[in-house]
């Protein structure tokens, strides 16, 4: 009988699940490790921060997704080294063996070694912070409220997203959409053109990921929405009151979101040769990592040489981790045929993003939509995603309630945090 081979997968993001999925009750005995103990459904983040939904439509428990995998653990802690010549893994509860090593870690925000950007500005990379966003800038509007003069109020209600990719433009609709219809309802006393939205993109586009067309659709979309858009400008310094521009701008806000740029999850114990310099696994088109015999690296780490299409390495989305989760747990399967594994090749099926109400960019196949119907193909696609049935009718309830009402209905301060007023 066949020795049943020892599988440590690193991460429960959209390639963990989609290794588990493939390799359900397989004749391997698979040990899933996971800081959280929930999955979360990245694309929507952005939702969570603008109170349009709540973090238990987006986060989904790992152990009630595992009950049906015979063959899988499930550990709640942090990978803290890698010994890769003893086949082991540290961890912040302890030490674990395997055959073979599955690091699907996914990304981190990268301020590109600017530490006072760091430090000041916030993020969204994952639920607390998402909740954290949300409570900061509807915290702005309660202050706001408390201050008499015009440029303190201004400087509150100033909101700068930088980064002009799908999380920069998506946020920056956002918020400005709680411009248009949460400021005059909610906080009647503000006059809501005090409140300015600016999106700092250091390229010469936004969503450069789609055709010109639909680029430049983008931009007026955010612009009939009021949004500020800056191209071919950076965000050169913020000290927490002050956003300096490379264009010489100085924008005073409380409130710089940076979505600007992601880098590998930190992972210790592989040679520099391993990696790329934004921390990325270098891997081969079979996702074995560079150097080694039996780690692999899936997602956004993972960093795939030898692919001329994407020489800088595959985009950073959720399907580019997905095929290659089910490109590598089918390799996975032909090893216990004894059949010859096959390389990965990314099937490009278009990109979407969405930018306010009834306003979305879609790409595909050579289709291209914009406005209406592809905000109704980006609902729609979105909606079948997410992992379970319960999580699809909360989300299915909120967007038709935030439609017709025009409400961001969940809008909690969890985290208040206190300064002194401006006057």
């Amino acid at each position: 009988m066949q020795e049943r081979k020892k599988l440590i997968i690193i991460g429960a993001g959209f390639a963990g699940l989609a290794l588990l999925r493939k390799l359900k009750n397989k004749p391997f005995d698979i040990t899933l490790i996971d800081k959280n103990n929930y999955f979360t459904f990245q694309p929507l983040l952005y939702q969570v921060s603008m109170g349009g939904l709540g973090p238990d439509a987006i986060a989904y428990p790992i152990r009630k997704i595992l009950r049906k995998h015979r063959n899988v653990t499930f550990r709640m802690c942090e990978l803290t080294h890698i010994h890769a010549d003893q086949n082991t893994i540290a961890t912040t509860i302890g030490e674990f063996s395997y055959d073979y090593l599955l690091i699907c870690a996914g990304a981190v925000t990268n301020f590109f070694g600017n530490a006072d950007l760091q430090k000041n500005c916030q993020t969204l990379k994952s639920v607390n912070e998402a909740l954290d966003l949300r409570s900061d800038i509807l915290q702005e509007f309660e202050r706001a409220l408390s201050l008499r003069k015009k440029d303190a109020i201004a400087k509150t209600l100033n909101f700068i997203v930088v980064g002009g990719g799908p999380t920069g433009v998506e946020l920056a609709g956002a918020i400005a959409e709680m411009k248009a219809h949460v400021l005059p309802h909610d906080y009647k006393e503000i006059d809501k053109k005090l409140m300015h939205v600016h999106l700092v993109e250091s390229g010469g586009e936004v969503l450069s990921m789609f055709s010109e067309s639909l680029r430049l659709k983008a931009i007026d979309s955010l612009q009939k929405l009021g949004v500020e858009v800056w191209l071919n400008t950076k965000l050169l310094s913020y000290d927490g009151h002050l956003a300096k521009l490379s264009n010489g701008m100085e924008l005073p806000s409380y409130t710089v979101i940076w979505a600007a740029g992601v880098r590998g999850s930190t992972i210790n114990g592989l040679s520099a040769e391993s990696f790329t310099r934004s921390g990325r696994l270098v891997t081969n088109r079979k996702n074995l990592v560079k150097g080694n015999q039996n780690i692999f690296a899936l997602g956004d780490i993972a960093s795939i040489e030898g692919d001329t299409k994407f020489p800088n390495g595959h985009p950073m989305v959720a399907p580019v981790a997905e095929q290659q989760a089910e490109n590598l747990a089918n390799n996975m399967l032909r090893t216990l045929a004894m059949n010859e594994w096959r390389e990965f090749t990314y099937f490009d099926k278009g990109s979407m993003a969405t930018i306010g109400r009834g306003e979305a960019v879609f790409e595909a196949y050579g289709i291209k939509l914009s406005g209406y119907i592809a905000w109704l193909a980006w609902m729609a696609l979105h909606l079948l995603l997410l992992v379970n049935f319960r999580s699809k009718l909360i989300v299915f309830i909120n967007w038709m309630y935030n439609y017709i009402n025009y409400e961001r209905a969940i809008r909690l301060i969890l985290k208040p945090t206190y300064r002194k007023l401006d006057e």
